[in-house]
């Protein structure tokens, strides 16, 4: 039998783990912008995912990891295709055409598409807090991306490709949670990635031909982007998603537009105007919104 708590709420080990996921998530905005200036959108999708399958592959052999049950395969398929494989190309090619704010902004409707499909599909509710939470935060997410894009450098085929990575983000998810009744999530995020790997072979000419041009910096980003925000985060992503609702968790991630605004600015050198800095303080305040929890009025002693 399973000793996780209640999927109410997050324990404290899972505040650590999805912590650590939205601040891998948000630097990879940051690198894939970075590397998409020597990459093609597949072939970092699937260096991306080499990287992550061989680090996951010797995580699972050092815990000993078994293969997963059939109940979680189809759950593993479906996240494997569209969060692992199908959201990363499309996230880098959107990349190419909006800068990582915007980028980050508009993938953020994944966390609504999740909270909506969760409530639906998984019977998860629609706790007023979180929707309100939700809400506060997609309008600063709001107001992020128009103060990333006021200078005209969003396009809208950027923008649709970020909308159709955010869906595919949120059956990922949505797909994810009823495989991980069923096996850990080393397991889970272990063969998600390998699928998603199987799925963005047809890369490889495009990979090869990149690696032999590319400066090493953008190989090492890569590289990074496999390791960190693939393997490592995706695992703790699972680690706290077993242990919270999918709509709770992914509500959590809309702190990832105020950090993307951040290392775009130390490290693209992309100043963000005061506007973008208000819209990061409202995501912020959405997501303790979301995560907060109404107060029980103190019992009254019986006879006062």
């Amino acid at each position: 039998m399973s000793s996780n708590p209640p999927a109410t709420g997050l324990d404290r080990r899972a505040v650590l783990a999805i912590s650590f996921t939205v601040l891998c998530w948000a630097s990879a905005f940051v690198a894939i912008r970075s590397a998409g200036e020597h990459f093609s959108p597949g072939a970092m999708a699937l260096g991306r995912l080499l990287a992550g399958s061989v680090v996951l592959l010797v995580i699972a052999l050092v815990t000993r990891s078994k293969w997963p049950p059939k109940q979680a395969w189809p759950g593993i398929v479906i996240s494997g295709l569209l969060w692992f494989g199908g959201y990363m190309v499309m996230l880098n090619w959107g990349e190419r055409e909006v800068d990582a704010g915007t980028a980050a902004m508009v993938v953020n409707i994944g966390p609504i598409l999740i909270a909506l499909l969760g409530g639906w599909l998984l019977k998860e509710g629609f706790p007023s807090r979180l929707m309100a939470g939700m809400a506060v935060s997609f309008a600063g997410a709001i107001i992020v991306g128009v103060s990333m894009s006021s200078g005209g450098s969003s396009s809208v085929l950027g923008v649709v490709l970020c909308l159709l990575a955010a869906v595919a983000y949120a059956i990922g998810v949505v797909s994810q949670k009823p495989a991980l009744k069923h096996a850990s999530a080393v397991q889970v995020t272990t063969w998600s990635c390998v699928v998603g790997t199987v799925a963005t072979l047809p890369f490889t000419p495009n990979l090869i031909d990149d690696v032999q041009t590319a400066p090493l910096g953008a190989t090492l980003s890569v590289a990074y982007l496999g390791v960190f925000p693939t393997a490592l985060a995706f695992i703790t992503f699972s680690y706290a998603l077993r242990r919270t609702t999918a709509g709770k968790l992914g509500a959590t991630t809309y702190a990832a537009p105020a950090l993307v605004v951040l290392m775009s600015w130390l490290l693209l050198g992309e100043v963000p105007a005061w506007l973008t800095l208000v819209g990061g303080v409202v995501c912020l305040a959405g997501v303790a919104v979301a995560r907060s929890r109404p107060k029980v009025p103190a019992k009254v002693p019986a006879g006062t």
